[in-house]
């Protein structure tokens, strides 16, 4: 029993990841809307090392729970079989297109054609890195906490909550304006919205679940607080976000750096209760 803290380096990559491949997607919209060779393009290109420095930093998190680089070398040997495989084969993949395809612009070696191919394959697989992620949690019928919609949902609305804040404090970063930035805290809003409903549904589905010698409420008692710290800091970071705009000025980077750290460790908190969920039964009972 616990808080799952002791798998922090896999709260570190997941929740990471997660919020990449959101921010990618931001960012990524934003150039294929901009006007090719213009400078605001160039711009935004440079802003998106911040995913891959990011990127990059959940990766070796993950090598440090795997415990040596070769066991992630080994574990690809059963891509397709692996549900653990398939993760680190899509993680991999998105990282290295994504960071080549990124470092061939900022050289210019791309042309606009490759250019966009690069922008929609990479945000595609940004999304599948994401499911494959859920996979491997939720395909786990011997974890019943796990082995639930929940899972997936939490992962996605991860994404959801911290790619647009993260690709809107790159932007801003360099200088990016627009009424479609404006738009990005109503998707996180959204995300918020449907966390709160997970944690509840979940909560009220964890009274149901239990083996012949544990019980999945007693896997973390403080289930109830700890969610609800996790959804009070990231209604402060969305707060953070909007109230500047609500004044009619883009908040400041400052303002918006505090907010991406509020929403990761609002995402953390709720990262280390799932790991904590984990239950380890020959034959669970739910109901």
């Amino acid at each position: 029993m616990g808080n799952g803290w002791s798998e922090w380096p896999l709260m570190l990559f997941t929740v990471l990841g997660q919020c990449v491949a959101g921010g990618f997607i931001v960012m990524a919209l934003v150039l294929l809307c901009t006007s090719p060779g213009a400078e605001r393009q160039k711009r935004v290109t440079l802003a998106m090392l911040g995913l891959w420095v990011l990127m990059g930093i959940g990766f070796i998190a993950s090598m440090m729970h795997l415990g040596s680089p070769m066991r992630a070398f080994n574990s690809l040997n059963r891509i397709g079989a692996s549900a653990l495989s398939n993760e680190i084969a899509s993680g991999s993949l998105f990282f290295a297109i994504g960071g080549i395809g990124w470092l061939l612009a900022v050289v210019n070696k791309l042309s606009q054609p490759l250019r966009t191919l690069w922008l929609v394959v990479t945000m595609v697989l940004g999304v599948v890195f994401v499911w494959m992620m859920a996979r491997v949690y939720n395909t786990i019928d011997t974890v019943p906490t796990w082995y639930s919609i929940w899972t997936g949902l939490r992962f996605f609305l991860t994404m959801l909550m911290g790619g647009p804040l993260l690709g809107y404090l790159l932007l801003r970063i360099v200088g990016g304006e627009g009424w479609g930035m404006r738009l990005l805290p109503a998707v996180s809003l959204v995300a918020l919205l449907g966390s709160a409903v997970v944690a509840v549904m979940q909560g009220s589905e964890l009274a149901t679940i239990h083996s012949s010698v544990q019980q999945a409420q007693a896997l973390v008692p403080q289930y109830g607080a700890l969610m609800a710290w996790s959804l009070l800091l990231l209604a402060a970071a969305l707060v953070c976000w909007v109230v500047p705009q609500l004044k009619g000025y883009y908040p400041a980077v400052p303002v918006l750096s505090l907010a991406f750290v509020l929403v990761l460790v609002g995402e953390l908190i709720s990262r280390g209760v799932f790991y904590g969920l984990h239950m380890t039964v020959g034959m669970a009972i739910a109901g």
